[in-house]
């Protein structure tokens, strides 16, 4: 259970930070610490989430829904946008999408290459390879709505 609450304040961590504390705070009306006690690894702390309508306020302005992919994640569980919910000037193809995923996967590939070279990964490393993974996922995802348009 200890690994599903850390899992989780990483990404609570990281939905934050992607929106911008500031903004966050404004989002969800509620202040810096209380936000930091949300993904804070401090024993006092190690039972506070963050709502889940705070959430979804903040997965509504970032760039990724972080914290519901990490429940999915838990889950074995795919994501797939709802094309009613996603941008309607979403621009590109299959072709345009393979070669952002070969791309993305070579930077991916460059910051695992980077991070082993002294045989130790650190948490910046760690927090990089997981960058790009979102990053690459992002692409995945986009790809895979091209697909399922069909041929256009």
């Amino acid at each position: 259970m200890a690994d599903i609450c850390a899992y989780l304040k990483k990404h609570t961590e990281a939905l934050v930070k992607d929106v911008g504390i500031e903004n966050a705070c404004a989002i969800t009306g509620k202040s810096k610490a209380t936000l930091g006690r949300y993904y804070s690894d401090n024993a006092e702390h190690a039972d506070r989430f963050m709502p889940v309508d705070a959430v979804a306020r903040l997965e509504a302005q970032s760039s990724f829904p972080h914290v519901t992919s990490a429940l999915a994640d838990l889950r074995n569980i795919t994501l797939s946008y709802n094309e009613t919910t996603t941008d309607s000037t979403r621009n590109g193809n299959v072709n345009s999408d393979v070669i952002a995923l070969s791309q993305r996967f070579a930077m991916l590939m460059s910051e695992y290459q980077t991070a082993i070279e002294d045989g130790i990964i650190t948490v910046n490393e760690t927090k990089r390879l997981l960058k790009e993974t979102v990053l690459l996922q992002q692409v995945l995802l986009e790809m895979k709505l091209h697909l399922e348009e069909g041929p256009a």
